[in-house]
């Protein structure tokens, strides 16, 4: 697809998953996986502080979710079963570390950790900005004491290029540190992630293939 070179798919499958753009449509199962997940997440996720919320207040997120999709401006990725009747979790492609640069966000259920789903989601997002939209650098942040998601970033060939110190907010509000994980365009090729294979979809549904290097 020369002609969407550099562009984001709408929809990528794994052998076990779909991760596609949230939809409005998506509120009930989203709010049932986080409704679900509250201690699991709380501890790492300051906005699931504010949960629970009403399908109405997720159907309104997930507005804004999709209208940052299309505009080019954040990327949420629904991590899905298969059959799409049952949310995993959540991830997303950010753009937030500047031109050139993604960085790589996840959750997954409590009721599928320890199943690899992570570094799955992860590694089929680094070959989407490595080998989709073409960038030099792929990121991944974790709090420190956060080992099962740093253990991602580590399994999938990642460098942990520098702790940052008292650069986000916990979910108690307190200032604290920061893991950063890179992997570079150049190391990708020899990485594990490289490794995955996805299938990729654009946003009216129509598969697409790696653009020309």
């Amino acid at each position: 697809m020369d002609d969407a070179k550099g562009r984001m798919p709408y929809r990528v499958e794994t052998k076990r998953l779909v991760l596609r753009c949230w939809e409005p449509r998506d509120a009930a199962l989203l709010k049932e996986a986080i409704d679900a997940n509250l201690d699991h997440l709380r501890p790492w996720m300051p906005w699931a502080m504010e949960e629970p919320q009403s399908v109405e207040a997720k159907a309104e997120r997930l507005r804004v979710f999709r209208g940052e999709f299309d505009l080019d401006k954040s990327y949420v990725f629904a991590i899905l079963s298969r059959d799409e009747r049952l949310v995993l979790g959540s991830s997303g492609l950010h753009t937030r570390g500047g031109e050139g640069s993604l960085e790589i966000g996840y959750w997954v259920r409590s009721s599928h950790v320890r199943q690899g789903l992570g570094a799955e989601v992860a590694a089929a997002l680094a070959k989407v900005a490595f080998e989709f939209v073409k960038v030099d650098r792929v990121e991944i942040h974790c709090h420190p004491a956060n080992a099962a998601s740093a253990a991602i970033p580590r399994k999938l060939g990642f460098t942990h290029e520098v702790t940052r110190r008292r650069v986000m907010r916990d979910s108690a509000g307190a200032l604290c540190d920061s893991m950063i994980w890179t992997l570079l365009a150049s190391e990708y090729p020899a990485s594990p992630a490289a490794k995955i294979e996805i299938t990729a979809y654009d946003a009216m549904g129509c598969r697409i293939t790696k653009p020309a290097a």
